[in-house]
Parts: structure tokens; sequence; C-alpha cells
């Protein structure tokens, strides 16, 4: 399963590096070390966060979100296989995304829950992107 720097991390809530690493002092995401002793944050643990705190009025400053050339980088937060479609939602910022594909293309790009993926939208398509 793929891990997240409190950088990395920081980018896909749409939050600055010092808020991340606050919420992961204060155990509001749960973080483990690397043998290189970075703090990491497992993926699906970053995807049910990310989901509660778009769900959540923190009643914290307001962040300006911009999806330049309609592109929005976020983390997978559901994966959902039906025998030939698929759906696939991405949490970007405070944007839920949600795609219908085929299962196939589900697949072959291997996303799951919990990884970094990029959905870009043009007009009612919503194309995913793996990072």
């Amino acid at each position: 399963m793929q891990s997240y720097t409190i950088g990395q991390a920081a980018r896909l809530l749409g939050v600055s590096p010092d808020t991340a690493r606050r919420w992961a002092d204060a155990g509001r995401v749960a973080t483990h070390r690397d043998e290189g002793g970075r703090r990491l944050i497992d993926g699906r643990a970053l995807a049910a966060f990310s989901i509660e705190l778009a769900q959540s009025d923190t009643g914290e400053e307001d962040v300006s979100y911009t999806s330049a050339r309609n592109a929005f980088p976020g983390i997978v937060t559901a994966v959902k296989l039906g025998d030939v479609a698929a759906q696939v939602e991405i949490q970007a910022g405070p944007h839920r995304l949600v795609s219908l594909l085929t299962r196939e293309a589900v697949e072959e790009l291997g996303l799951e829950v919990g990884m970094q993926a990029t959905a870009r939208v043009k007009s009612t398509s919503v194309h995913i992107d793996r990072v």
C-alpha cells in the first residue's frame, strides 16, 4: 500500500505542510516512520481522513482551490467494480469526483483506495490519470 509524506498529504488535502503536521501531531491522522525516519501516512488512512475532512465544517480558514486545465489531483477514496463497469471516487481537497469507467480501465491503471490519482474533467466526462 502506498504511503505519503506529510508534504504529499498536505498537497492532496489542499492545506499547508504545517497544517498537515499539526493534524498528525494532534492524532487526527495516524503516521508511522520509514527507515529514514520520515513521517508517513498510510494511503487508506489518508483517504478516510480526506473524506472526514471534506464532510466536516471545521470553521478553519477558507482555502482557495483551482482546477488548472480541469485537473483535480487527489486520492482515491473508493473503487466499486462491477462485471463490466466500475465507479472510482477521488477526494481532491474539498472536491469529491466520481467517474464511471470500464472495469478493464480500472484494472489496467491498478487503481485502489489510498493511491494518488488525478481526475481530468472535460464537459460531462471524468478521466482518471494514475500518478
